[in-house]
Order: C-alpha cells, then structure tokens, then sequence
C-alpha cells in the first residue's frame, strides 16, 4: 500500500482561497497513491484562531467541492485534512473528511478533544462525540485529529471498531515535537497498528509548526519522517502486517475490561 502525507505549510500572505487550489493540485499530482491524507485546519492554521469564524464553511462547502474532484481526479482515497465547520446553528467544528477515489464522502469525523483548556479551540469549537473509521481495500483505517494523540482511549474504541491503521491529521506546535513522535510510536505499539501522522510545516499565527509528519509499524518502527518544512512524504506498507502482528503476539486479546477499582 503506498501514502502520500502532504505537509502542507500554512502561510499566512497566502490566501485560503488559493492554498485550496495549490493543495488540491498538489493532491492531484499523487496519482500513484492509494491513501493521500493532509493536515488539521490547513486552510487556516492550526494556531489562527480569530480565523475559525470567518474562514468556517458548511460540510460541502468549498474545501470538500475541491477536495472531492482532487480525489476523483487522482483516483485516490483522501483524508482531506479538517477544516472548520459551521453547521445549521452557527456552531463550529473541526471536522475531517475522506473522500473515495470517486469523490465521493466516505466518512467524516468532528474533533473529540479540543486543544486549548479554557482559551482557543477549547472554547470556540464544540466537541464531536462519534469515532469514524473508513475500510479501505487493504485495510481499515481510523480517524484522529492532533491532541486526540494524548487520549489512548480513543485509539482503543478505533481498534474494536475494526481500525488497523490509525491516521492522525495534526498542527503540531514545534516546542512539543517530541511528544508527537513519541506519542505516535506508543499508539502504534499499544494498539498494534500503523500510525500515518501528518502534521503541517511553517508556523500557524506566530507558533511554529512541528512538521515532522511520520509513518509508524505496528512494531512502533519509524518507517519514514518528515522535516520540518512543506514536503511531500511517500512510504510503502504491507497493510497486512497487522495481522501478523497481531497473532504472533496477541497482546491485545489479553486486555482486562471493567476492572474493579480497588478498594480504599
């Protein structure tokens, strides 16, 4: 299975409307992938918070026209990164979508851990409450955006919804990259699974971006990563592999569910 994780830099004398149609070009040009996937809240950044409200679009608003002829045109399966969405009652989300090669909406997925505390995304945007996975032909992969990456839990609910590839759209501040990586790694080797992580290059309203984007094996072995900057990055899996993993050490199945706490 080969994917492509396009580390988009997000600049701000770029405008969204333009970023849109260099990134959707940019996706058009992976023909030869089977799985591209983008960043969290590219079109704005991250870190640009008194942008979410102005730049916030309906589901099917610009990014998912663009995005969905992208996919169509590639003959791809795209995790289009998240934008912000505004729904019916003028609440906002950030909220990923995944396109099949036909451009068609496979699946999308709103945020559950909001970034910021009491400030930020915390407070701007409303929390998604539903886990999202999409099967692909060769695997099943499941869908995470940036601090979900600190809540194991998550990945745990993705793994009994069927997930054996967990990808992660981020915009990863730079001062906390070792966390990204490590925190990738584990998710990995806790759950037995690939890990694709794609996160931005540049810097969102004066943070610094990570980059740093990131495939992991179900081994926890970085399989390929980034810089820092905008790139493109291309790696070759055997999807397969989990399974492989998964019975010859099926830590998984030993797993103690409801366990009671102890006695005080």
């Amino acid at each position: 299975m080969r994917a492509s994780l396009l580390q988009i830099a997000v600049d701000e004398a770029e405008s969204v409307d333009s970023r849109r149609r260099r990134v959707a070009s940019l996706v058009r040009r992976q023909s030869g992938s089977d799985l591209v996937v983008l960043p969290e809240l590219w079109t704005t950044g991250a870190f640009a918070y008194e942008s979410f409200a102005a730049e916030a679009e309906p589901l099917e608003g610009p990014t998912y026209e663009l995005m969905a002829k992208a996919a169509s045109d590639a003959g791809v399966w795209l995790h289009a990164g998240s934008i912000p969405e505004r729904v019916a009652s003028g609440a906002l989300y950030n909220t990923s979508l995944v396109f099949s090669p036909s451009g068609e909406l496979a699946a999308s997925y709103r945020k559950i851990h909001r970034f910021g505390f009491d400030k930020g995304e915390a407070v701007l945007m409303g929390a998604g409450s539903e886990l999202a996975t999409v099967a692909l032909p060769e695997t099943t992969i499941g869908l995470a955006t940036c601090y979900d990456l600190r809540f194991p839990e998550l990945f745990r609910g993705l793994v009994d919804a069927g997930a054996q590839t967990f990808v992660v759209s981020a915009g990863w501040p730079e001062r906390r990259r070792s966390h990204w990586t490590l925190l990738a790694r584990a998710r990995a080797v806790e759950d037995q699974a690939f890990v694709l992580a794609c996160g931005t290059g540049g810097g969102h309203a004066g943070v610094p971006q990570a980059g740093h984007s990131v495939v992991v094996d179900p081994w926890g072995e970085v399989l390929a990563e980034a810089g820092s900057g905008e790139e493109v990055l291309a790696v070759e899996f055997d999807a397969s592999k989990v399974g492989v993993v998964r019975e010859q050490f099926p830590a998984l199945k030993d797993r103690l569910m409801g366990v009671a706490a102890p006695r005080r």
